[in-house]
């Protein structure tokens, strides 16, 4: 991908959280570009997903959620490969991650003075920074149609997608971004 058309921050273009997790890496110019350099890095896309990372990350040592997110990125990016390929997945790396963090249920007064049930996730670890996002893998390898998870079609790309369209027949990341790219490759060549 071009770095002139290619962003410098990771994006949410997958229609699932869990993807958009896995495309804070991409190709650009053919090279892996890793968008989290460091733990700061990895609290604003939690924050930015939706996820919060804000005053919970006081007790984590530095670096280390980085280090977590990473290990998390490759075990789902290892799950979706897996489960696409039609091989068997083994869970066991997710599992583990996912014993790693504790989440109970309470029920609190939201803002309108209503009740809501908010998740809360415990531990003294980054990972439990992670706990919503690897959830959120965990369901997608067991009940997500995984003919409906795919690689945009772009040689050069390595972005997964959900496809949620009416017709189900997404083929890129983005049109904006490989679609795009794919339709003039295709002028040209008719041009030639």
């Amino acid at each position: 991908m071009s770095t002139a058309t290619f962003p410098q921050a990771a994006l949410f273009l997958a229609d699932h959280r869990a993807l958009d997790f896995l495309n804070t890496v991409a190709q650009v110019d053919g090279q892996p570009c890793d968008f989290w350099h460091s733990d700061d890095d990895v609290r604003a896309w939690l924050v930015e997903a939706g996820f919060s990372a804000g005053d919970e990350t006081t007790d984590v040592l530095p670096g280390a959620l980085l280090k977590e997110a990473r290990a998390l990125r490759e075990i789902i990016r290892t799950l979706v490969a897996q489960k696409k390929a039609g091989k068997t997945v083994d869970a066991q790396p997710l599992n583990q991650f996912l014993a790693a963090v504790s989440s109970i249920k309470k029920l609190v007064a939201d803002e309108q003075g209503g009740l809501e049930v908010q998740i809360c996730y415990t531990g003294q670890t980054a990972a439990r920074l992670l706990g919503p996002v690897a959830e959120l893998a965990a369901g997608l390898i067991a009940r997500a149609p995984f003919e409906l998870v795919r690689q945009c079609e772009h040689p050069e790309c390595t972005l997964w997608f959900y496809d949620r369209t009416k017709s189900h027949r997404r083929r890129w990341c983005s049109m904006a971004l490989c679609g795009n790219r794919a339709k003039v490759a295709r002028f040209r060549q008719q041009q030639k």
